[in-house]
């Protein structure tokens, strides 16, 4: 017999009030549904002993009645099983992760979610995530599509309703003022665990999202139309590659003084590198669009970005070629009006596995562009970087120089020391990727030539119990916001554009840097004039041996 049949079967035999099926539904959800929720509530008491336990009793008591109230106003003939068979599979599918990884789920989540590749998607998918989803999704999944639910006449309902909803806002009002002097500091002071609530969070954050794209200005914003390249009097082409990282954090690198030698290519190159340095945001969707944006990390609107001209575009707009390489997970929209090449992982056999490339496929094609370059070009480079949590398939076999490994993308489960290695061997190999694309340069001196890499965001690798990345910013940890960052001048860039190298390096390691720095120091480097450049921001300006030319905003 097919299992609807059976379900079927089962329905007509099995019936259940609706007053019963919204109270157990309500405990389901705040019990079951809402674990990363208890376990941050555990972790972070509001209160020691039994004055603590007291409180988590009482919020439980609170959150399943919010929970009835809102069941009995949404669960009605038709649609109950539908909506609720809905809820219960999105918060499922999501409660494992913040859960296992601790993290939070926000407008912000909800975009890396929707921009993210469905190679990303399968990396996060394990055993463990796979059982959860079974036992808390499908299961009660199909328990509610097995139960024959009964509703009283439409005015008994009505009344039932009426009742159930009024003792839930009773007993939380009663709850309220008992707990009153503990609740209000706590939820001041952990203000994200509201992001734990599961699905009002996934609820919350979708209606915020559609929102903001509703209200977002469609029509393209021209940063500065009036933009110039006003170079200083020299014949020379410029060539200046900008490499955006991926999940690398700052104190993992031994250029930062990490006491393992992950940097050994870099280290032997003269570079500048900048040892404090702040990331925009904690997901590449924030992080990457605030590095080329002239909006500050403060004034930045995921929304309005994608509708804003941007550095790429300045440099378009005022005579470079502007070429964008395509190795992680998209653009995140600042490449969508300059020429973009996206590696494909069934067509490279020598660097690619079928579902990623690494990040060595970028330089495939960059000697012959160099090669025939005919006037200033601006080249983006995107790696894949160490985009967990799959840390392994990151690098190639020959680069796997600590072990043992974490050969798995459950790295929760993984030793610290083998999770560590794994990351640690994804930064050696960037380091090598960075440094051939340096060596490519090199062989063509007669360009003023240089090359900056930024990570967009750091990563947590089981500090505190976190994992990952996107905790909200005003809470993330240094491991996910502090990111390395470099450059590398062409002594004929060091010449032609008047800077001080030996000045920069000393201003690299003792000032404090953000991506807010990038569009302001680029746009100087590369000589354009705008009234969008902002000189306090641009950390090449107390190095310059020669003021940027007179007409230079």
């Amino acid at each position: 017999m097919p299992i609807f049949s059976r379900l079927r079967h089962i329905r007509a035999r099995l019936k259940i009030s609706s007053r019963s099926y919204i109270t157990i539904t309500a405990i389901f959800f705040s019990l079951f549904l809402n674990t990363a929720f208890w376990k941050y509530l555990i972790q972070h008491p509001p209160a020691a002993g039994l004055p603590g336990l007291l409180y988590i009793a009482g919020l439980f008591a609170a959150l399943s009645a919010a929970f009835l109230i809102i069941f009995n106003l949404i669960i009605w003939p038709h649609t109950a099983k539908p909506l609720l068979i809905v809820l219960i599979l999105l918060a499922a599918a999501l409660s494992y992760y913040m859960h296992a990884f601790n993290v939070f789920f926000d407008v912000d989540m909800l975009r890396n979610v929707l921009q993210t590749t469905a190679a990303e998607s399968l990396d996060v998918i394990n055993p463990k995530a796979v059982i959860w989803f079974m036992v808390l999704g499908l299961l009660p999944s199909a328990l509610i599509y097995a139960c024959g639910l009964e509703f009283s006449p439409p005015l008994k309902e009505l009344r039932q309703r009426g009742k159930s909803v009024l003792l839930a806002i009773l007993a939380i009002a009663a709850l309220v003022p008992l707990t009153y002097r503990t609740y209000a500091p706590w939820w001041r002071n952990h203000r994200e665990a509201r992001k734990l609530i599961s699905p009002v969070n996934t609820l919350y954050s979708a209606f915020r999202y559609g929102e903001a794209m509703r209200k977002a200005d469609k029509n393209l914003e021209l940063l500065d139309p009036e933009a110039e390249h006003v170079p200083y009097e020299d014949d020379y082409i410029t060539v200046f590659v900008v490499v955006i990282g991926e999940t690398a954090r700052a104190m993992n690198y031994s250029l930062n003084g990490y006491h393992r030698k992950t940097n050994p290519y870099m280290e032997k190159l003269d570079i500048i590198n900048f040892k404090d340095t702040t990331s925009g945001g904690t997901s590449t969707a924030i992080s990457v669009p605030i590095i080329f944006s002239s909006a500050g990390r403060k004034d930045f609107s995921a929304a309005n970005e994608p509708y804003r001209e941007n550095l790429v575009d300045l440099l378009k707009n005022t005579g470079y070629d502007v070429f964008w390489e395509e190795n992680d997970s998209g653009c995140k929209n600042v490449c969508k009006r300059v020429e973009t090449h996206t590696t494909n992982p069934r067509k490279d056999p020598k660097h690619c596995d079928g579902d990623y490339c690494h990040d060595e496929v970028l330089l495939e094609g960059l000697e012959e562009r160099l090669r025939n370059v005919k006037k200033d070009t601006f080249i983006v480079l995107h790696l894949i970087g160490s985009h967990g949590p799959a840390y392994y398939r990151r690098y190639p076999a020959e680069f796997e120089v600590f072990k043992p490994v974490c050969g798995t993308q459950d790295i929760q489960n993984c030793s610290k020391e083998a999770l560590i290695n794994t990351y640690d061997n994804t930064i050696v190999y960037t380091d090598y990727v960075l440094s051939k694309a340096i060596g490519i340069l090199k062989k063509y001196p007669r360009y003023e030539s240089g090359l900056l890499y930024v990570s967009d965001h750091g990563e947590s690798l089981g500090e505190k119990g976190l994992y990952l990345h996107s905790l909200p910013f005003a809470i993330a940890p240094a491991e996910q916001t502090r990111v390395p960052m470099h450059i590398w001048m062409s002594e004929t860039m060091k010449r032609e554009d008047h800077i001080n190298y030996a000045c920069m390096k000393k201003e690299a390691l003792k000032g404090k840097f953000s991506h807010d720095n990038i569009f302001h120091s680029l746009l100087g480097l590369m000589e354009l004039q705008s009234t969008t450049y902002d000189k306090s921001l641009d950390f090449f300006e107390p190095c310059r041996t020669l003021p940027l030319p007179e007409n230079h905003t």
